[in-house]
């Protein structure tokens, strides 16, 4: 297919912008392969690009007075755009030209294919985060784990990665019967070894016994052998009872207490795909809704159930660390398939208890193990956003996601000091996530991604945001390193909003933008003076001691 046959009129003269905040342009439009590109007509440098793929939805209104109409623009980050055009042929092929172009699939004809980067790669991304350098930190604590191939080319499990991390007293024969028990093919791996008490957090898939209670004596004996003489653990589901209950009518379920006798099971229930789309789509119309008053404002906020959601997921998460921490047990967290709501809780739980994944490196090396690699469709989950009507998408849609990231911000609220990235660097994810110039984050899986040779056909998102000059408009000025576990509060009043992602086309974020400016020229005077003190003392302390010899 060209792009070509898709653009019927790929430059317009003559076309109204109006943003979120009412600011009008008026300028040229182009429509390019990947892009859509406004430019003022008063002001050559004042230009807008717009990534066709972060079009969540085309609204057209044909002008019943003119010639024209009117296209509204609404996008997977939650910003509206409004764009009068004059010309009813005009309007027509533009509007036809943005449905078609935003809504391809094929992630061979979306723009990280095309995108030519305009720096040198210091640091090759795809290759940055390996298994091999996890396990030899691991090793440093415990030599009870290994490094397996049994999913060489993808054979037993499409959605994990030709590598895992797994006890060392199971034998690859062992772990194949254990994935024709689990849901997918999603064997136990590890996902976090906590060092100071030597348990472990495992995840899977659900196990399939079915309604006549199907038994695998090798899953058994992973779960069961991977505690430690006289140890127990707890088995943290993510559904509740019932829907866990209903899922043995259909072939899948949970573990048996009489074969797992050494686990406990405790259910905390987490709601995924449509329901929690509903949510955001009711988040989102209550943020941009400037006309509100304060009482209706939150009457609606309180509504949309979404930070209900939000304290679900910490409050799983801070479980599964105080087990781990507190408790000192080991956990097994799933779900159904352990590919959504199994991630947000052993992802979170490490940012809870592992000061590394507090910091850039650490965090992006969690968004690798724990979504990239442990096969979170984000294909799948981010190919629409809020905008899209409930009767248009699939169930398969949903921000699960966002709902980590927005859970690692809540953290980060609270503990604002102990994280080295700021509240930029995960909304950064989040747009990535959903429509980018970078490969990171396209396909389901690592299966998928090597099929289509993502690392050397696209560029990493980190190959481009862990350069020093872009890197520094991420880091926190008030990072000071926390080796302590954080305890979130889940209390309601502890919970915020996350206005920095969900108002931030309908708020004007310049006063909080000079805040943060002025508060690193602070810290870059404080440590400028403290340079220079220290260079005093070193000279004085010179002097000193050579009138001493003198």
């Amino acid at each position: 297919m060209e792009f070509i046959e898709l653009i019927k009129t790929p430059k317009h003269d003559n076309v109204v912008m109006i943003d979120s905040f009412g600011q009008k342009m008026e300028g040229t439009l182009c429509i390019t392969s990947h892009h859509l590109i406004i430019s003022s007509r008063n002001d050559q440098l004042n230009e807008l690009f717009i990534l066709h793929s972060m079009i969540d939805i085309v609204e057209k209104k044909a002008n019943t007075t003119s010639s024209g109409g009117t296209i509204v623009l609404k996008c997977k980050n939650f910003r509206t755009l409004t764009f009068e055009i004059i010309g009813f042929i005009e309007f027509n092929n533009i509007a036809s030209s943005i449905e078609w172009l935003s809504n391809l699939s094929d992630p061979r004809l979306l723009y990280p294919h095309f995108y030519n980067p305009e720096f040198n790669l210091v640091e090759d991304g795809w290759t940055a985060f390996q298994i091999e350098s996890e396990f030899a930190n691991l090793t440093n604590f415990s030599d009870e784990w290994r490094i397996s191939t049994v999913n060489k080319n993808f054979d037993i499990c499409p959605t994990y990665p030709e590598s895992v991390i797994v006890p060392k007293s199971m034998s690859d024969e062992n772990l194949i019967a254990i994935a024709q028990f689990r849901c997918l093919g999603r064997f136990p791996v590890l996902s976090y070894y906590h060092k100071s008490k030597k348990v472990i957090l495992l995840r899977s898939g659900q196990p399939m016994v079915g309604s006549n209670s199907k038994r695998c004596k090798e899953d058994e004996r992973l779960i069961n052998t991977v505690l430690g003489a006289g140890r127990r653990g707890y088995i943290i589901e993510t559904r509740t009872q019932n829907l866990a209950q209903l899922a043995r009518n259909k072939g899948g379920g949970f573990e048996l207490e009489m074969y797992y006798p050494l686990w406990k099971r405790v259910h905390k229930p987490i709601d995924r795909h449509s329901t929690l789309m509903d949510c955001l789509s009711k988040l989102v119309e209550v943020s941009n809704d400037t006309t509100l008053s304060m009482d209706k404002w939150l009457s609606k906020l309180d509504s949309s159930s979404w930070l209900s959601h939000i304290k679900d997921v910490l409050s799983s998460a801070c479980l599964v660390a105080q087990c781990l921490d507190q408790e000192e047990v080991s956990v097994l967290v799933h779900g159904a398939e352990g590919m959504d709501s199994t991630l947000q809780v052993s992802s979170l739980s490490q940012v809870i208890l592992n000061p590394d994944c507090r910091t850039v490196h650490g965090f992006e090396a969690l968004i690798e193990r724990e979504w990239l690699q442990a096969g979170h469709p984000f294909a799948t989950r981010c190919k629409d956003s809020a905008y899209k009507q409930s009767n248009v998408r699939t169930r398969e849609q949903s921000p699960i996601f966002l709902v980590f990231l927005d859970c690692v911000f809540q953290i980060y609220n609270q503990f604002s000091c102990s994280f080295e990235f700021n509240e930029n660097f995960l909304i950064l994810l989040f747009d990535n996530a959903y429509s980018s110039q970078f490969g990171t984050f396209l396909g389901n899986c690592v299966k998928e991604r090597k099929e289509m040779n993502f690392a050397k056909k696209t560029v990493s998102l980190w190959s481009y945001v862990n350069r020093p000059e872009i890197l520094k408009e991420y880091l926190n000025p008030l990072y000071e390193p926390n080796n302590s576990v954080l305890w979130p509060s889940v209390a309601p009043q502890s919970l915020e909003l996350w206005k920095g992602m969900y108002c931030r086309w309908v708020t004007d974020s310049g006063p909080a933008k000079k805040a943060l400016q002025k508060i690193k020229e602070l810290i870059s005077e404080e440590a400028e003076l403290k340079a220079k003190a220290a260079k005093l003392r070193r000279s004085l302390a010179l002097m000193i001691s050579q009138e001493g010899t003198a």
